[in-house]
């Protein structure tokens, strides 16, 4: 099979996991960088072009884009969608998760617990949207920031109104969040690979902060996926239309919550800390689904 890695950085650790799967399963794919592919669209004709050729016949896509270049990104890829390619997650779900307050939309309409969650869009507004949620500490986080950046823990109500004055001063979209204390600087990665949880790990933050992602040092340990937040991450996976995905979760008194879906989650902790081949599972089974998509074909 013909097969398409779009990725900005070829020494990515899952970029280069992902390509060495798919050569070792036989598969002729080629890194493209997403920003330097450049589209030509008729009504007769969708063309990729990279490096002066046209890319043709490919069949498979593996989507490593990141949000800093989410808009032109998800448009190269649904240039491939249009040609006819299988995209291991689309376009438009990779955009649902990319806006925070929209992918929490969905998941809340459809019942999936949550934590309390607020937004507003003028700053006259900012008293009101504080007092909307439980009293401090509260969470404050940029509405498309990725890997904890762009997200603030405001101790008391004089910090939370500084923090949303000054995001507003900065014309940064943010949404505010209950504190879900008991989770303690811990967080839950279920990594779901078309309706199976296929890892999970538990992240703590080591030095005492709430923040528990990998990439600020976070440490990792491999543990037994339970059947309900199990049934969360599939669930949540499903209705955002993606067919991979890193969902994390906090457990509460009350039970798990989805805090956030990841639409291009990371392979290098994760696999670390279970010694699970996600890499070779995800290829595995973009090959399903292209065979699948073989055989639909007149």
């Amino acid at each position: 099979m013909r097969l398409a890695l779009l990725s900005r950085q070829a020494r990515l650790y899952s970029t280069r996991r992902l390509a060495a799967a798919a050569r070792g399963r036989g598969h002729r794919i080629r890194i493209l960088d997403p920003a330097r592919c450049y589209l030509s669209i008729s009504a007769q004709h969708h063309g990729i072009h990279y490096q002066g050729r046209e890319i043709a016949g490919i069949e498979g896509v593996l989507p490593r884009i990141g949000t800093s270049i989410t808009g032109y990104g998800t448009t190269v890829l649904r240039q491939f969608e249009i040609r006819g390619a299988v995209t291991q997650n689309s376009s438009a779900a990779i955009l649902r998760t990319r806006n925070k307050l929209c992918m929490l939309q969905h998941l809340s309409e459809a019942g999936i617990p949550i934590p309390e969650t607020a937004m507003a869009f003028a700053p006259e507004d900012n008293p009101d949207l504080l007092r909307l949620l439980p009293p401090p500490p509260l969470v404050i986080k940029l509405i498309e920031g990725s890997q904890g950046i762009g997200v603030v823990l405001a101790e008391d109500a004089e910090a939370a109104e500084s923090v949303t004055e000054t995001l507003r001063a900065l014309t940064a979209h943010f949404l505010v969040q209950r504190f879900v204390a008991e989770s303690r600087g811990r967080d839950l990665r279920y990594f779901v690979i078309g309706d199976e949880v296929t890892a999970a790990i538990e992240r703590t933050n080591r030095n005492g902060g709430f923040r528990a992602n990998l990439h600020r040092g976070a440490s990792a340990r491999r543990i037994r996926p339970t059947a309900e937040a199990s049934h969360l991450a599939r669930a949540s996976a499903r209705i955002l239309g993606l067919h991979v995905a890193g969902v994390d979760l906090l457990e509460t008194d009350s039970g798990p919550v989805v805090l956030e879906v990841n639409a291009t989650p990371g392979l290098q902790g994760i696999e670390k800390a279970t010694r699970i081949d996600l890499a070779e599972r995800m290829i595995e089974d973009l090959e399903k689904r292209i065979l699948e998509r073989r055989a639909a074909l007149p």
